[in-house]
């Protein structure tokens, strides 16, 4: 029988992580953040802020590594996770402007169960994004796929290019709605878009 060489262990998902890890759930009223913070056991705290509030976010930032502070005599930094969405990459440039490690994820790439239906609420969308996180910071593969932030000039020529589309989208509607009054007028052969 073969021994193995004696090797000292290696972990294969690193666990000595010391920050407080952050969710942030947007909407336009209100943003939902949710954190885990060292030697607060595996309790999950909620606090809601006023939509855009910026200023209300990093006082609760400072909030929560005071409290960690208090209770492991350590300063720990904060790591926060979001979902792309309809806030752009504005707070991502804030929190890094900041000095917070900040990542936007891809909402379709979060591994969900799909064994029966779920429930699906901010406040468990907001956990998952956590345990997203701790996942992601402790090396496991293909636990979810994080976007790479445009830059503002990049997210200000997509913005023009989806604004062309939409007014393309509109023209065409105009036009198909002055054919079919023509229509009903007896003109079937005026084209709005022809020069002539």
């Amino acid at each position: 029988m073969q021994q193995v060489a004696n090797r000292p262990e290696q972990a294969a998902i690193r666990i000595d992580l010391g920050a407080i890890f952050v969710s942030m759930e947007l909407s336009r009223s209100s943003w939902l953040i949710t954190s885990l913070s060292p030697g607060g056991g595996e309790k999950m705290s909620k606090h809601s802020l006023r939509g855009g509030d910026v200023a209300g976010l990093l006082e609760l930032f400072a909030t929560l590594q005071e409290k960690a502070q208090t209770r492991t005599g350590e300063r720990f930094r904060i790591i926060v996770i979001q979902e792309a969405g309809l806030d752009g990459f504005w707070i991502h440039r804030v929190l890094q402007g900041e000095a917070i490690e900040s990542h936007v994820v891809d909402a379709a790439s979060i591994l969900v169960s799909r064994r029966r239906r779920r429930a699906k609420t901010d406040k468990i969308d907001a956990e998952t994004l956590v345990r997203t996180l701790l996942a992601y910071k402790r090396g496991e593969p293909r636990v979810c796929s994080m976007v790479r932030p445009p830059t503002p000039e990049e997210e200000d020529h997509r913005r023009i290019c989806r604004e062309r589309k939409t007014l393309i989208a509109e023209r065409v509607e105009h036009v198909n709605r002055i054919k079919g009054l023509l229509f009903t007028q007896g003109v079937g052969d005026y084209e709005p878009l022809r020069r002539n």
